[in-house]
């Protein structure tokens, strides 16, 4: 398996695990957490908006847990 192969299973996975055990699971707190610092971002940024900034927060967490 390479590199894509595993980063898109270990992606799948946490997904998976998130959407079962809400914020019982590991990863839901810190991607919350990322979403929420993105809204916030994109409430104080002229050019970027709430969703994009929220939606941004929350990948970049969820690429930091992933790419470990």
């Amino acid at each position: 398996m390479n590199e894509q192969d595993d980063l898109a299973a270990r992606a799948k996975d946490e997904l998976s695990g998130m959407a079962k055990q809400g914020l019982a699971h590991p990863s839901t707190k810190p991607v919350l957490t990322g979403a929420a610092i993105g809204a916030v971002a994109g409430a104080l940024l002229p050019v970027v908006s709430l969703p994009l900034g929220l939606a941004v927060g929350a990948g970049y967490a969820f690429w930091q847990r992933i790419k470990r």
